[in-house]
């Protein structure tokens, strides 16, 4: 009896006082939309096709569109490949974390590497670092960004408490970011002549940016929370930041800009139910105690919507069971809506013609 008493005292012990490294903020979210209206459930994604890339790869989280129409992809490991056909090509070995990707107007290719900040490639064997910190602070977690046609670059740094190089990879720092909910990602711009500066923060898991055809204003997922703001780069409200779509029914990722007025986003995950504990710290401490298998985690629905400068939603494509697993952009490019994906062994590819007609 006494032993079971002692070891009762060390597992209470250990869920109360344990060290872990995630530090919980208070906070209330509100009720998450049902999947109808704008977002009404459908299985538009089912008659997509499924692209698997070489020799078992994983994680084609975004693709950029080349000034030559070429399709560039890159999996977890940093592999980029060129999506020709059915088959995508390997082109180039590039290492880190790539996560976001576009084209400049230089006709390289710019990439958010989560593991080693800005960085700019613009053939086999030529990659470099554009950066890698901000005011002598590293950049941990840059994850998509956006081009100005004159070589402005803007980019996403989800947070800069959790590293996910460190820490297990994007997919669990992700979670232990949004999990703790504290304000720590921002965007910063690279300007022309090099110099770098933040243009907005406090924000809980920064992600998915993409300019206004304009370039008068940058639009911001911030995932942790649900929502996408509006920051306004030029004009009488330069430097104000607005909501601009509010308690969305998942988690926004990647944004991408068309150049007509229109975006795809899509969502990693519904809303999931462990936000009814958001607004008690020390409990989600304690759950985090408990290990892996009772965390949060996304769930696999797959979302993408398509909407305009004035945040009316165009189109929206579901996943309702979960075959792409989790879903992290879209956008239309030679003619197919492609779908691209976390952790899964490929992406989607729809015929642009095929999309649902637009609201």
């Amino acid at each position: 009896m006494r032993l079971l008493l002692i070891l009762l005292l060390a597992v209470l012990a250990y869920l109360l006082l344990w060290p872990v490294p995630v530090s919980p903020v208070a906070y209330r979210p509100a009720e998450p939309p049902a999947f109808a209206g704008d977002y009404a459930e459908n299985a538009a994604l089912d008659a997509a096709e499924l692209i698997s890339l070489p020799d078992c790869a994983i994680g084609p989280e975004d693709l950029a569109v080349m000034p030559d129409g070429a399709v560039f992809t890159v999996d977890l490991g940093g592999t980029l490949y060129r999506i020709d056909g059915d088959a995508p090509q390997i082109v180039d070995q590039l290492g880190g974390r790539p996560l976001g990707l576009r084209a400049g107007p230089d006709g390289a290719l710019y990439i958010a590497d989560s593991f080693r900040g800005l960085m700019r490639w613009s053939g086999p064997g030529t990659l470099e670092e554009l950066v890698a910190q901000i005011d002598g602070a590293p950049i941990i977690y840059a994850n998509q960004l956006d081009v100005g046609a004159d070589g402005t670059v803007y980019f996403s740094n989800s947070t800069d408490r959790f590293d996910p190089e460190t820490m297990g990879g994007t997919k669990p720092t992700s979670v232990m970011t949004i999990w703790e909910q504290s304000e720590t990602g921002y965007v910063a711009r690279r300007n022309p002549d090099g110099t770098v500066e933040r243009i907005t923060d406090g924000l809980v898991y920064a992600n998915g940016v993409a300019l206004s055809p304009d370039e008068d204003f940058l639009l911001i997922a911030e995932t942790g929370r649900a929502r996408v703001h509006r920051l306004w780069l030029s004009g009488p409200r330069r430097g104000e930041r607005e909501l601009f779509l509010d308690n969305l029914p998942g988690y926004p990722d990647n944004i991408e800009a068309m150049g007509d007025g229109t975006y795809w986003m899509a969502f990693a995950s519904p809303r999931v139910p462990a936000e009814a504990l958001m607004p008690y710290p020390f409990l989600r401490k304690v759950i985090w105690r408990l290990g892996p298998w009772v965390r949060p985690a996304p769930i696999h629905r797959g979302m993408v919507v398509q909407f305009d400068g004035q945040g009316r939603i165009l189109r929206t494509l579901q996943d309702p069971e979960g075959r792409l697993g989790v879903t992290t952009g879209a956008r239309v490019a030679g003619g197919q809506l492609y779908v691209m994906t976390l952790d899964s062994p490929g992406f989607a590819r729809l015929p642009a013609d095929r999309l649902p007609p637009v609201r």
